[in-house]
């Protein structure tokens, strides 16, 4: 088994590669050792010095890491953890514990609906595929007078740019496209 790492756009997270499924659907997200109780994959990756997150995507998990670990001496040590994972066949998440889609339900008035389906179809479309390149996920929280609310997960949460991701390329995105949004906001998970 060979697993290939990929940098990605935060210094403190690094993607890896196993070269087969990870989530069948969706994603999954583990910013504390605690939340990680459901996927024996994210506990034993949790236990490498240093690890502050893990998150999976279909095909890939990224792992972040404290300011003070170094990746020469962490990386060695999640790569075999993920490699004697997945030769051992265990199951990546403990039971019913899938991957989520991501999106919250809107949960405001219905003229705002056909609105908040534009953004999170926009979203599906054109901005989850292109974060999942750089080891994340954002997801739809909410919609009100004209501002978007997202969560960012994996490499994107605490990436350096990813303010500018938000308003630069977002934002601008969705304001293009749906001219009730007037704003895009990240909310912490």
């Amino acid at each position: 088994m060979f697993i290939q790492t990929e940098t990605t756009p935060n210094p403190a997270t690094l993607k890896f590669l196993p070269g087969q499924t990870v989530l069948e659907m969706g994603t999954a997200d583990f910013p504390t050792a605690d939340a990680a109780a459901k996927s024996p994959l994210a506990k034993a990756i949790f236990a490498v010095p240093g690890v502050t997150g893990v998150f999976f995507g279909s095909d890939f998990v990224t792992v972040t890491k404290d300011d003070a670990t170094d990746w020469d001496h962490a990386k060695p040590a999640i790569l075999g953890v993920i490699m004697e994972h997945f030769q051992s066949g265990a199951p990546v998440m403990d039971g019913e514990g899938a991957g989520s889609g991501g999106h919250a339900e809107h949960t405001g008035d219905a003229e705002d609906g056909a609105i908040v389906a534009q953004i999170k179809d926009l979203l599906d479309t054109r901005v989850r595929p292109a974060v999942a390149q750089d080891g994340g996920d954002i997801t739809f929280h909410g919609f009100e007078r004209g501002v978007v609310y997202l969560h960012m997960q994996g490499a994107c949460a605490g990436c350096p740019s990813s303010t500018l991701t938000l308003k630069m390329g977002i934002e601008n995105l969705l304001r293009h496209y749906i001219p009730e949004v007037t704003e895009v906001r990240p909310v912490a998970g």
